[in-house]
């Protein structure tokens, strides 16, 4: 068995930032979850319903891999990135760091993976690995997935080699923190005015709070989008809630990090911006339990108020985001 010593192999809320932990604490480097998320610009919003789809999808966070990539840019860190459409070159990228003694990300789809309860499709699932043997490898996932959990080799390879909405090519990645490391103090004002654009200024209609907007007209008709609403309305509500999204599809953790951001800046925008998220994080905590009564119950008028509950959120996170846009001022 090959393991790298000294791993913290502690699970967080979400895939990404709890494998961004793991990498960045095996090197000394150690940042809140809030924090790893807010300096990676993550929070986002997206009404997806593709022609493919099921049943729509509410997303809350930028696209897989780009709150590593950000936080990286933001922190002056060296992000190595390997893909490769050989299984083999795939292993050999992820057990060379190991061999060295190196912690690695992995982009994968979740449905593979053996500790997993749920089996759905999600090839923008982010872990941490840090040793294997002949049969298994060894992985950090989220706190709800077990933390500290093993796999076996066959179901990494094919959670690896998947293809499909959000997938990448065997995708491995390693990091490494400079010896002069920027304040991250001094990087939040860049990492929240960057979210605050993205959002404020959407390319498309179903995107930031164009797309809270949109959401609120569209789910009223959620009722009539499904042969079977006691299964997908619950579930849509549960992704949103539960599906590594520390809650609140995201806006938990946003919240909490723009709370230690009022710790150390002085600013009545980023005070502004904070409770405007906390009131907005309550509000999609029951957006959510609005979606799942109208499944079990077959009603529409929740769908009804859980519209009009979304068009008020894309009012207070436009205002939220207008405020802490201003911190560049």
């Amino acid at each position: 068995m090959t393991t790298v010593k000294d791993v913290d192999a502690r699970g967080m809320q979400h895939c990404e930032t709890t494998a961004l932990g793991v990498l960045l604490r095996h090197q000394g480097l150690d940042l809140s979850e809030p924090m790893l998320f807010g300096l990676g610009s993550g929070l986002s919003f997206i009404y997806w319903d593709g022609k493919n789809m099921d049943f729509p999808f509410l997303g809350g966070r930028v696209k897989p891999f780009d709150l590593t990539r950000n936080l990286a840019t933001r922190l002056g860190l060296e992000l190595l990135v390997q893909e490769t459409t050989s299984p083999r070159r795939a292993w050999e990228n992820v057990t060379a760091p190991i061999d060295a003694g190196r912690p690695v990300g992995l982009q994968l789809d979740s449905y593979h993976l053996d500790y997993f309860g749920s089996k759905v499709h999600f090839g923008g699932h982010v872990v941490a690995m840090y040793g294997y043997d002949d049969h298994d490898a060894y992985l950090v996932d989220t706190a709800q997935q077990g933390g500290a959990v093993s796999t076996s080799l066959t179901s990494i390879a094919q959670a690896r080699a998947a293809r499909g909405p959000m997938t990448a090519k065997h995708r491995s990645f390693t990091l490494t923190v400079p010896r002069s490391l920027p304040s991250p103090r001094d990087r939040i004002i860049p990492a929240i005015t960057a979210c605050a654009d993205a959002f404020l200024n959407p390319p498309i209609a179903n995107l930031g709070h164009r797309g809270i907007e949109r959401a609120g007209k569209l789910v009223r008709t959620w009722l009539q989008r499904t042969d079977n609403p006691r299964r997908d309305l619950p579930q849509a509500a549960l992704l949103m809630e539960k599906a590594g999204t520390g809650g609140a599809l995201f806006r938990n953790l946003y919240r909490d990090f723009l709370a230690d951001c009022t710790q150390l800046l002085d600013s009545s925008h980023l005070r502004t911006g904070h409770g405007l998220y906390a009131e907005a994080a309550t509000l999609w905590t029951g957006a959510a339990a609005l979606i799942t009564e109208a499944g079990e119950s077959g009603e529409a008028q929740y769908l009804a108020q859980a519209g009009t509950v979304l068009c008020d959120l894309s009012r207070i996170e436009r205002e939220a985001m207008q405020a802490l846009s201003r911190l560049r001022e």
